[in-house]
């Protein structure tokens, strides 16, 4: 077993004694000893700390030829001599800032008890990567297939760690992206996403002139017309696409507006926000509000959404997660853009299968089912062998 530091042998027997009692053993699975591993590292400011443990382990516990790019990813590859296929595990280790109690003085915290682990990125996303870690490790693989593992950076603000491998030639054939998809069809079951929505970000500036407030005629209203450029968001219709029989609907709706100086001047400015979630091959027709005088349209974020083109692969990666677990799982589609936007916009074919639950990733009780973790190691350990 891969030998961590002393630092995270303590935290690990402080995380994990309620957890060992709770089983009534003395020992713990080395997936759940992983993930605690994984999330105790800090990794919101600056994941280089989690890369090089990632790594480490990589080349401690794997023959497979491990690299590190220059963005800060991790990629490993097990490859034969002359491979005819490639699947990639893909899944990313930066989080999103902790709340204040999910922060010490000696890093993340993390607690393990009734079956779950909690702390920053349990859910989002470093149980599904230990997940990963470990079935790349163990899958038995045909002479014909390449497997790959790759944690990326940057997820959390706009996928520039994904952008940057892709950038460097990154293409695997298909990949299965750790990304949740639990208890998307019901309760307790892991489920395959075969679509996920994009998300568009812009802003609708509409410009007018100052004037005082007792003579409104003077000026033009900056405010009147950002609501006419509103009311023409509200009237857009949004796009739907049908991606292997499911269907995915996009969504625009203003956020946010931000106008005026004070209360007796005519404001020259004033500024919209719009969040748009996109469908594959589909976007709202923004555009129209610059039909408005004086309005204009910036789209500052664009994430791509993802469908899958291969129903095969779909029912070799759902035949596992079948035989995984107890339940019923479906191919569903997902409301959230994650890395396999970009992945799929470059010619991967993805899917998406992952241990966190709606309602997890973000926020301050965050955490992540051990029966899901194991879960998720089963699904990609199976899915790889059976590709």
């Amino acid at each position: 077993m891969f030998n961590q530091s002393v630092h995270h042998q303590t935290r690990w027997f402080v995380a994990t004694e309620a957890f060992i009692y709770w089983l009534g053993c003395s020992d713990v699975s080395e997936l759940t000893e992983l993930t605690v591993d994984l999330v105790s590292i800090p990794s919101h400011e600056d994941a280089s700390a989690a890369g090089d443990y990632i790594e480490s382990w990589l080349q401690a516990e794997t023959d497979a030829a491990v690299t590190r790019d220059t963005a800060g990813n991790v990629i490993a590859r097990r490859s034969p001599d002359n491979p005819t296929q490639s699947l990639a595990l893909i899944g990313h280790h930066d989080v999103v800032p902790p709340a204040p109690e999910q922060f010490d003085d000696d890093g993340y915290v993390v607690e393990t008890r009734d079956g779950r682990i909690y702390g920053r990125g349990t859910a989002d996303m470093k149980g599904a990567v230990a997940a990963a870690m470990l079935a790349f490790r163990d899958a038995a693989l045909s002479d014909a297939t390449e497997l790959v593992f790759a944690s990326f950076v940057g997820e959390e603000i706009g996928g520039t760690g994904a952008r940057a491998a892709i950038d460097d030639g990154f293409c695997p054939e298909y990949a299965i992206v750790a990304e949740g998809s639990t208890n998307y069809s019901g309760p307790g079951v892991t489920d395959v996403v075969v679509a996920h929505r994009g998300r568009r970000a812009s802003t609708l500036v509409a410009r007018g002139a100052a004037a005082h407030a007792s003579e409104p005629e003077a000026g033009t209203n900056a405010i009147y017309r950002a609501c006419d450029a509103v009311d023409t968001v509200r009237g857009l219709s949004v796009p739907t696409a049908t991606v292997l029989g499911h269907e995915i609907d996009g969504s625009v709706v203003v956020t946010e507006i931000e106008g005026g100086s004070a209360w007796n001047v005519i404001p020259d400015t004033c500024t919209v926000t719009i969040d748009e979630r996109t469908v594959p091959g589909g976007y709202a027709e923004l555009a129209q509000t610059e039909s408005i005088d004086g309005v204009e349209w910036d789209v500052e974020q664009d994430l791509p959404p993802m469908a899958c083109d291969d129903e095969a692969f779909a029912e070799l990666v759902l035949s596992a997660a079948q035989d995984a677990q107890e339940g019923s799982p479906q191919l569903v589609t997902k409301p959230h853009a994650t890395d396999a936007g970009w992945l799929a916009q470059n010619g991967t074919t993805c899917l998406v299968c992952g241990a966190s639950e709606p309602g997890q990733a973000h926020t301050k009780n965050e955490s992540a089912s051990i029966e899901v973790v194991e879960r998720c190691y089963r699904i990609y350990k199976t899915s790889a062998e059976r590709f």
